[in-house]
């Protein structure tokens, strides 16, 4: 084995993840960063640090581009309160530093007026800076579609990740991974409407193969139709002036219900219903998987 072939085995071996629930961020990120504490007197333990804000830029290639003013005001609001209660990760660069995951805990600083932050520094490669970055925020379920799935491509290009490696690291199905990234072979006007919120996930998927996507897009987006009108619009492959008529039946309707919460967890959803009742079963193939059902069902964040 040449030493090219040696460093490139011991870099993938760093960077897979262990089994077990509950590891979350750990594995790429190490023991420390998970409730890195901070004094109630601000004072940083351990492996936190406090930095100055003025040092610290945000990486160019994080995954997240549009921030939530509002919410960004309110989590200002917190910290001028209570202070930043988890440290954000920063690692080394040149005489300054860059985040790694955190960039909405320190723009809320700023507004908050605060001068330093409490932050890990790491030294991680442009790699697994991106990774992190894209599991925190999917994780946190900070991302829109289109920037989860520009996210995936530059991994898979950039780094040569298959979807398969992709959907282990984000505790996504393989399906769900692939289908995001289809959306990028979307027109740049529909996946703008996606990123602000005027489409979901499940409008686009429908519009992929209609043959005009765009003024499809604009006739679901001024008329507010659902993705099961979107999908049957998508099929006559024209706007009416009318509503589409529904699918009859009751298993369009649950056929319609799996997308729609398969695109919301990344996982495969199955719905059986009879007269007297049913099951909802969710698919998973890793306890990480696992551990992100049981989080998302008992309401807490990673």
């Amino acid at each position: 084995m040449s030493d090219e072939a040696r460093r490139r085995a011991v870099s993938a071996e760093g960077r897979k993840r262990p089994s077990g629930l509950g590891r979350g961020l750990s594995s790429l990120l190490g023991d420390a960063v998970q409730e890195a504490p901070v004094g109630g007197d601000g004072a940083p333990r351990g492996d936190v640090r406090l930095i100055p804000i003025a040092s610290i830029e945000p990486h160019p290639g994080q995954p997240r581009r549009i921030f939530n003013e509002e919410a960004l005001a309110e989590l200002a609001e917190s910290i001028a309160a209570r202070g930043v209660v988890q440290p954000i990760l920063v690692r080394p660069h040149g005489h300054r530093f860059q985040i790694v995951a955190g960039e909405r805990r320190w723009r809320a600083a700023q507004k908050a007026r605060l001068h330093e932050i409490p932050a890990i520094v790491r030294d991680f490669s442009e790699e697994e800076t991106l990774e992190i970055a894209l599991i925190e925020n999917i994780q946190r379920e900070d991302l829109n579609p289109i920037e989860e799935a520009q996210g995936y491509r530059r991994l898979m290009q950039e780094y040569g990740h298959t979807q398969e490696e992709l959907s282990r690291i984000v505790h996504k199905s393989r399906s769900h991974v692939a289908n995001l990234v289809r959306l990028l072979d979307l027109p740049a006007r529909i996946q703008v409407m996606v990123g602000a919120g005027e489409l979901t996930m499940g409008h686009a998927r429908a519009l992929i193969t209609a043959p005009d996507p765009e003024v499809l897009a604009e006739e679901v987006a001024r008329r507010g139709l659902s993705v099961r009108e979107t999908e049957q619009l998508a099929r006559d492959g024209k706007p009416t002036r009318q509503r589409p008529l529904p699918i009859k039946g009751a298993n369009a309707d649950i056929a319609a219900l799996e997308r729609q919460l398969g695109d919301l967890l990344g996982l495969k959803v199955t719905i059986k219903h009879t007269p007297k009742g049913g099951a909802v079963t969710l698919a998973y193939s890793t306890l990480d998987q696992l551990d992100m059902i049981c989080q998302r069902l008992s309401g807490d964040k990673f």
